[in-house]
């Protein structure tokens, strides 16, 4: 059964970083669309970052634009986002995803990706 595993989670101070990475464990992921997104406790997951299989197409929701990275090496199967610049709001379990899609756009909806991680978590402090 196709996995994606993230790791990369941990504390943080307020405008510190860390690069999550998500490892899939079929080489089908590396034509996939891969996601990160967040979800804080009491809220609905939200979108974060997305990326083409190429890698030549990413999106951002606005709150990480600018600070967080997302990057794929399909060598290694992998998928990592780097996050700068955290702030307490960034709180959250951060899960990788994949959407069964080698088109060039991108989606932004929990509904549109086929599989899911277990999630790493990420507290920033102040």
């Amino acid at each position: 059964q196709a996995q994606l595993v993230e790791s990369g989670g941990g504390l943080v101070q307020t405008g510190g970083s860390l690069k999550l990475a998500c490892a899939a464990s079929d080489r089908a992921f590396a034509k996939y669309a891969m996601g990160w997104f967040r979800q804080a406790p009491g809220k609905e997951r939200e979108f974060v970052a997305a990326i083409n299989w190429t890698g030549g197409n990413k999106y951002y929701a606005d709150s990480v634009k600018g600070r967080f990275t997302i990057s794929r090496d399909n060598a290694k199967l992998t998928v990592y986002l780097q996050m700068s610049s955290l702030k307490p709001e960034d709180t959250a379990v951060y899960y990788c995803a994949a959407e069964r899609s080698s088109s060039w756009s991108l989606g932004w909806k929990a509904h549109e990706y086929d599989y899911w991680g277990q999630g790493t978590q990420v507290t920033v402090v102040a």
